[in-house]
């Protein structure tokens, strides 16, 4: 079968811990023990969050007195991409003799116009104290939002339109090559509509949402999105919490304006809808056989796709293993939670990878 693995970044750097290289090569050791047994009998993508490591490079970057400029997050992605990229690949080497790793720089087309450039949402970076975090503000020009245990700096994540290297993921799959790629959701770029010439986003787009795009356009059986969360919650964080163990379209569709987690809207943007079904791809050029894809801006869309952006990242029906109809998902020996989904359904987006 083939398998997308998405990693949250808190799962290769946990809450509290330093950000030490040495830290992450140890939790990486232990993440790709788990992978490394799936691998024996099946073909592996894995795609990476970055958000503890781009906010590390971000302040350094701002800090450093030789640069004019801090480097854009675009290019800071790049670098997290390679960093997290080597790290799998050499422990993934060692834990597979004999196998082709290849990691892979990956960017991933977004919209020009996409609402979420004027509503930062994404969280990266670590949590500091309120008055920390209003004074970087303040000399940094930063946006920030409270996260749970403090409060973060937020940028903007705009949706994922088309991974610009699937076409050579496929190639490297088809020769037996596990395949690490799209790390932190992939480098943001937008298109010049009359050239075609590439140029970085100042944003980090959601690691979910371009690994949900990635499985369904290498036709993955599986999605697997591992965090460091027990699993998801409906109402996170007041007296009405509680876990989410399935769920399903119109549930999803019921819950409304409120996120999963329980947080607010924070501004609409375009979003990508993706369920079963039959149908043409909305998107031009481009057909997904039996899943269909939409795009729109809410203010273009009808009353029954007026769906905020972030809903739609926490509200995605997942499938629980051995569900009747969809049958058992591949054992994965590891203590990291793992949400599992089938071909064609979307995953629950957890609280903890709102931090990845």
């Amino acid at each position: 079968m083939r398998i997308v693995i998405a990693l949250g970044g808190n799962a290769l750097l946990h809450r509290g811990e330093r950000p030490d290289a040495a830290v992450q090569e140890a939790n990486i050791d232990r993440v790709t023990t788990a992978i490394a047994a799936l691998a024996q009998e099946h073909e592996i993508v894995i795609t990476h969050g970055n958000g503890p490591q781009i906010g590390l490079l971000a302040v350094e970057s701002a800090a450093d007195p030789a640069l004019s400029a801090p480097y854009p997050l675009d290019l800071l992605g790049a670098q997290t991409q390679g960093m997290i990229g080597s790290l799998l690949a050499r422990t993934l080497h060692d834990a597979l003799p004999g196998r082709r790793i290849a990691a892979l720089v990956t960017h991933t087309l977004v919209r020009a116009d996409d609402p979420a450039f004027d509503h930062p949402t994404k969280f990266v970076g670590q949590v500091y104290p309120y008055e920390v975090a209003s004074t970087l503000a303040r000399t940094r020009g930063w946006h920030i939002a409270a996260d749970t245990t403090g409060w973060r700096r937020v940028v903007p994540c705009p949706a994922p339109e088309r991974i610009l290297e699937t076409d050579t993921v496929h190639v490297l799959l088809n020769s037996g090559t596990l395949v690490i790629c799209a790390g932190g959701g992939g480098v943001p770029v937008t298109a010049d509509q009359d050239t075609g010439a590439l140029t970085g986003a100042e944003a980090v787009i959601d690691k979910d949402l371009t690994a949900a795009l990635l499985a369904e356009d290498l036709k993955a059986d599986f999605l697997l999105i591992l965090t460091d969360v027990p699993c998801v919650y409906a109402g996170y964080g007041t007296p009405d919490q509680r876990p989410v163990l399935g769920a399903t379209p119109p549930n999803c569709a019921a819950a409304g304006s409120r996120r999963l987690d329980g947080s607010q809207d924070r501004g609409r943007r375009p979003v990508r809808r993706t369920h079963r079904g039959t149908g043409r791809d909305r998107i031009p050029g481009r057909r997904v056989r039996g899943r269909p894809r939409q795009v729109g801006h809410p203010r273009q869309a009808g009353p029954d796709r007026r769906v905020n952006a972030r809903d739609q990242r926490a509200e995605r029906p997942s499938v629980k293993a051995g569900q009747p109809g969809h049958g058992p998902c591949p054992a994965l020996p590891s203590a990291t939670t793992s949400h599992e989904y089938r071909k064609g359904d979307i995953p629950v987006r957890s609280k903890g990878e709102n931090r990845r």
